[in-house]
């Protein structure tokens, strides 16, 4: 019996692929970053080639590291960045313009009208989000609007639209399956949660031709083969979610109520809220968690658009230290009651704000500031963010997390986890495996070929290895968050 499940994680800043076991633990991994592009303020693209070449690339590596024979990979997971945007030639398969991705801003003011017109109220009926440049919808506009010919070779149906996990599967399966899951639709602002199809109503009002769209199937589902060329045998394609919804899985947070936060590029926060979606009143959105065998589970989500990139900014941008593993070291240096905030509105600011105009800033610099007092506001960034999150969604929800579970990349900093406990006032909960994302997939696609029987089989194994409380007192908590609130306020276009 075949002993792995391969999970491709493609994600904003790199791609990785990762051999997991029957029991969800890590067996290796392969890594590799791609260049961002920055041609305009606001505007951010990766290159599709570059996409497609690393993830070829880090399939073969973790193979060939671990030795393994390739018939004993059972099948496939994706998990990619969500509501980046690729629209491509389906003769030839290649891109015409670079992905649009996710943190782009350049249909701010397409949105701006969008909104002014009044049709915020019909998009969020329909699609559980709101009018903005974030998700796939203006971005699929924009580019047949700009690309010469590419609105009448879309009319003629020449063209085909994808997220990276869309664009991923018609490459692996050289131009044989066009499709998507439920998670990643339910980002584009064009699929109908409800009624689990593409919206013709928003087609319309966005101006996008019905040819464009994948087919649209469960997480868990047959997504195709990866032809024998690209890793030396034909695999099955198994599961695929967003990289949010696939965190969500990969945590088991499988009942109502229950809710894990990732700590990427940027930060996302969802707590599952069952067979029902939840209307927020925060301008949280509304998305599917995970459909399986047709029926969807809803979430509500909180998306911070800067987590991770503001340490990346923090090491790339200012120089400030050379590895990301350094600022836990420097963040303990610091006294508890710094005066400095950074506020990492870079790309504008996401829940609850959705404010696109907004931009960063730093506050409360004084004559003994230095290196360590900035990394450490760019660290706790990350936990006001979360709290803005966590206040919108006690307000909107019933049953709410007691407990948060978390992963990605930051949490591997016990200091940011102590202070996001204290942050929060709930217990903070590090799993011993932290490729969660990666890990939903591969759970994904367990379930699809018959590893795991249920979701309580899966929920059986996972494992906690850390868990933060809260230490601050309230009044130290709520004094911090207030200097929090009057930093965002500063930086906010309205």
């Amino acid at each position: 019996m075949p002993s792995y499940i391969l999970a491709i994680d493609q994600g904003t800043t790199s791609s990785r692929a990762i051999l997991f076991d029957r029991q969800g633990q890590v067996v290796s991994v392969a890594q590799q970053e791609f260049p961002q592009h920055f041609p305009n303020d606001g505007w951010i693209e990766h290159n599709p080639e570059n996409i497609w070449d690393t993830v070829i690339a880090t399939c073969r590596d973790v193979i060939a590291k671990t030795g393994i024979d390739i018939q004993d990979i059972a099948g496939v997971g994706i998990t990619n960045q969500r509501e980046t945007t690729i629209v491509w030639d389906r003769q030839t398969g290649k891109p015409l313009y670079n992905a649009i991705v996710w943190q782009d801003r350049r249909t701010s003011q397409l949105c701006e009208s969008l909104r002014d017109e009044g049709h915020t109220e019909a998009v969020q009926a329909s699609t559980g989000l709101l009018i903005d440049p974030y998700f796939s919808a203006t971005k699929i506009a924009w580019i047949l609007d700009n690309v010469d010919g590419a609105r009448e070779r879309a009319e003629r149906g020449e063209l085909a639209f994808g997220t990276v996990d869309s664009f991923l599967i018609w490459r692996l399966t050289n131009g044989q399956h066009h499709v998507t899951d439920a998670t990643n639709a339910s980002r584009t602002a064009l699929f109908n949660i409800h009624e689990q199809q593409w919206d013709e109503a928003l087609l319309a009002l966005f101006r996008i031709p019905a040819s464009l769209l994948p087919e649209v199937k469960d997480s868990s589902d047959d997504f195709g083969s990866i032809a024998k060329e690209w890793l030396g045998a034909e695999l099955p394609i198994a599961g695929v979610a967003g990289d949010q919804q696939a965190a969500l899985f990969g945590q088991a947070c499988f009942t109502p109520g229950m809710g894990k936060s990732t700590y990427g590029t940027g930060c996302f926060m969802i707590v599952n809220t069952g067979d029902e979606p939840a209307t927020s009143r925060n301008r949280l959105l509304t998305t599917i968690g995970y459909r399986l065998n047709g029926k969807p589970t809803y979430a509500m989500e909180g998306s911070i658009f800067v987590a991770g990139a503001t340490v990346q900014w923090l090491r790339d941008g200012l120089n400030l230290f050379a590895d990301a593993a350094e600022t836990e070291a420097l963040a303990r240096e610091t006294r508890s009651g710094h005066s400095v905030y950074l506020v990492p509105a870079f790309t504008g600011l996401g829940a609850p704000h959705w404010d696109p105009k907004a931009r960063g800033a730093i506050f409360g610099l004084t004559r003994d500031t230095g290196i360590a007092e900035i990394v450490a506001a760019g660290l706790q960034a990350v936990c006001y963010q979360t709290r803005d999150l966590q206040h919108c969604m006690n307000d909107d929800m019933a049953a709410t997390p007691g407990k948060l579970r978390v992963d990605g990349g930051m949490v591997k900093n016990s200091w940011v986890m102590q202070f996001l406990a204290d942050m929060l006032g709930v217990e903070v909960d590090r799993p011993a495996v932290l490729e969660t994302t990666a890990l939903g997939v591969a759970y994904l696609a367990g379930l699809r070929l018959g590893w795991y029987a249920n979701l309580e089989e899966i929920q059986g194994l996972w494992r906690c290895e850390s868990s933060f409380t809260p230490k601050m007192d309230e009044a130290t908590r709520e004094d911090l968050y207030q200097g929090w609130l009057d930093a965002v306020a500063r930086v906010k276009s309205n």
